[in-house]
């Protein structure tokens, strides 16, 4: 087969037409309100939630088909999804109120109780309630039918308009909540809305893709773009752009390896993380080892400032190296402090740029002041 026919081919099946379409529209919606999630450091409430689910869809299930005969009603299901993510996160909350529990410590507690509940109300009903627990936990990508794709839609549209209203409500609860209160913000509010937002996307979405594979997309995807920007917007686009190509990725791995769809897609969304990991420009884990074999220690980076401020005019590395100690490396220090801004090149010779001058003056003064105060100790001695 070649390349462009592995493409292509695909394309041609209706299946995975639809598993692409509905897991980018899950991946997009995932990643933008999975950035909120991951600075708010909610990621274990995103887990706790689907988890927490089975309750709910056993409620529904059951109570669809003891009442109306009616079996795995999905609407049903999904109210039923929809009342246990609010119940684990009212109990949440309470817990913390009213207890010296920290959150996490709340979130283990109440969702491991909720979950166990459901699971044990299935065991109960085990003759009336015919769910694939598997099925629930590890979904199936590849099968997702016309109601998951318009029900993955609604949520969509739906969670991205109250991000985009609420964006700088969001952001600013986010990164300070003490100012947002201050300034009159309904951050109690606002932290319901957006946990609410967070139970709708993993209850609409973990039908369809399962716990793990929506849990991973929350996540994986947001935590990548946190290594790669420092601003929420562009945060959310890049977390939604790694969630969709995890999705593509994925896809075409499970029809390659013939294997699991959702694990695949998770496989290449965790791979992605790594590799930004390890190649990020600024919070990888290479330029930090690169930050750290130019760093000087700081009294050689005075010493070499004070030389250029000294010499009045611009030297080359030589006769920095002479007004040094033995064993300090000039040509380092003058690297590390180009870096910073604080010299410059001149030809051949290095100069100080208005930055490193106001910082050679702060030293020259602060080094001034100790002499003299030594000085009027050696006086009154």
């Amino acid at each position: 087969m070649s390349f462009i026919h592995f493409f292509l081919d695909p394309l041609g099946h209706t299946f995975f037409l639809k598993s692409m379409l509905g897991g980018c529209l899950v991946a997009v919606v995932c990643g933008v309100i999975g950035c909120l999630v991951v600075l708010r450091r909610m990621a274990f409430l995103g887990d706790a939630l689907s988890h927490a689910m089975i309750a709910g869809v056993a409620g529904g299930y059951l109570f669809m088909k003891l009442l109306f005969g009616i079996e795995a009603y999905a609407p049903a299901m999904l109210i039923g999804s929809l009342l246990a993510a609010g119940l684990t996160v009212a109990l949440i909350g309470f817990v913390s109120r009213v207890s010296r529990i920290k959150e996490d410590t709340s979130i283990g507690i109440m969702y491991t109780g909720v979950f166990a509940a459901g699971v044990v109300f299935v065991s109960i009903f085990r003759e009336s309630i015919h769910i694939d627990l598997m099925h629930f936990i590890m979904g199936d990508v590849l099968a997702i039918s016309d109601a998951d794709l318009w029900a993955s839609a609604i949520t969509c549209a739906l969670v991205l308009g109250i991000v985009s209203l609420f964006f700088r409500h969001f952001q600013l609860t986010s990164f300070d909540p003490v100012m947002a209160m201050a300034i009159g913000m309904p951050v109690m509010l606002l932290d319901y809305l957006l946990t609410g937002c967070v139970s709708l996307v993993v209850v609409s979405a973990v039908t369809m893709v399962g716990v793990i594979l929506v849990v991973g997309l929350l996540i994986t995807p947001a935590a990548t773009a946190y290594l790669l920007c420092d601003r929420l917007s562009r945060m959310m686009v890049l977390s939604a752009f790694f969630g969709i190509t995890s999705v593509v990725g994925g896809l075409y791995a499970s029809i390659a390896l013939d294997s699991s769809g959702g694990g695949a897609v998770m496989l290449v969304s965790t791979l992605q993380f790594l590799l930004v990991l390890t190649l990020a420009p600024r919070h990888g884990m290479l330029a930090k080892r690169l930050a750290l074999r130019r760093l000087i220690p700081e009294p050689l980076a005075e010493k070499t400032l004070l030389a250029l401020f000294e010499s009045g005019s611009p030297v080359n590395t030589a006769d920095v190296q002479s007004r040094l100690h033995e064993g300090d490396d000039a040509a380092k220090a003058l690297a590390f402090l180009l870096n910073e801004g604080a010299v410059e090149k001149v030809g051949q010779s290095y100069a100080l740029t208005a930055q490193g001058k106001r910082r050679a003056e702060n030293i020259h003064k602060s080094r001034d002041t100790q002499l003299r105060f030594r000085e009027s100790l050696a006086g009154i001695e």
